[in-house]
């Protein structure tokens, strides 16, 4: 991670038949948006007579090899943090549902457009050791890969995680993603024994959710002050110690 886009060509698939004109318009301005957004050019694209709509953008980009943040570089003693709160499966479950609350409309989706710019600045950080985001293997998932791939162990302080509104009554109420058990299912036996609740939490898919970023002590207060003035929240989530002599990689507290 760390590097700058430049520009963004777009792949759009539309129903002609089944949607309005002005339906694939405002999905178009939606794209051209995201990219102003992020400070680069909706260049062109291609698209398709579909039988949904499906929309997406090729973004191609530069990045200084020397600086690129990887999720398998990170070292013992650095801190974890987060840059979103956890819980969009939840509740897009139970939108679907129908028990979504009024006051929780649109939540996921205002924090699925915020964009990770701060990636790219944090890559001029040295005391950044690793750097992935969190999508569709939940929390769980992403930090295995960080542990594995840098042969370390994590410990994550369950209470210190943060979540969107009303998760937690969601998840009682049984909003849970099929996505969670089937992530859990594929690397659960890397992970401690952890509560029913737990595994709602942090092996809940993402989709565009939030940076997890390994930081070690002496850099925080350079990072805290990056994401201060990019308008970024960093939420501590636990830590990285050394390999332990044991066949899992992360230890929920």
């Amino acid at each position: 991670m760390g590097g700058k886009p430049i520009m963004a060509i777009a792949v759009f698939g539309f129903p002609i038949n089944k949607l309005p004109a002005g339906v694939a318009q405002r999905i178009i301005e939606g794209g051209r948006f995201a990219c102003q957004e992020a400070g680069i050019a909706l260049a062109g694209g291609h698209s398709i007579d579909s039988p949904e709509p499906i929309f997406g953008l090729a973004v191609t980009g530069i990045i200084d090899t020397e600086k690129v943040k990887r999720n398998a570089t990170a070292q013992a003693g650095c801190n974890l943090y987060l840059t979103k709160p956890l819980g969009i499966g939840v509740l897009t479950t139970a939108e679907k549902q129908g028990k979504l609350k009024a006051e929780h409309k649109g939540l996921a989706t205002k924090w699925m457009c915020q964009m990770n710019l701060l990636g790219s600045q944090l890559s001029n950080i040295d005391g950044v050791t690793a750097m992935t985001d969190v999508t569709g293997f939940g929390l769980l998932g992403h930090l295995a890969e960080i542990c594995e791939g840098s042969n370390l162990n994590a410990e994550v302080d369950f209470a210190n995680v943060k979540t969107l509104d009303g998760v937690y009554d969601y998840i009682a109420q049984g909003c849970i993603p099929g996505g969670t058990n089937r992530n859990f299912d594929s690397y659960g036996h890397k992970i401690a024994a952890i509560t029913d609740l737990q595994k709602a939490v942090l092996c809940d898919p993402q989709t565009s959710g939030g940076l997890l970023i390994a930081v070690k002590p002496e850099a925080e207060n350079e990072v805290f002050t990056v994401a201060q003035k990019a308008g970024v929240e960093l939420s501590p989530v636990g830590k990285l110690i050394e390999r332990q002599a044991t066949s899992e990689f992360i230890v929920v507290k």
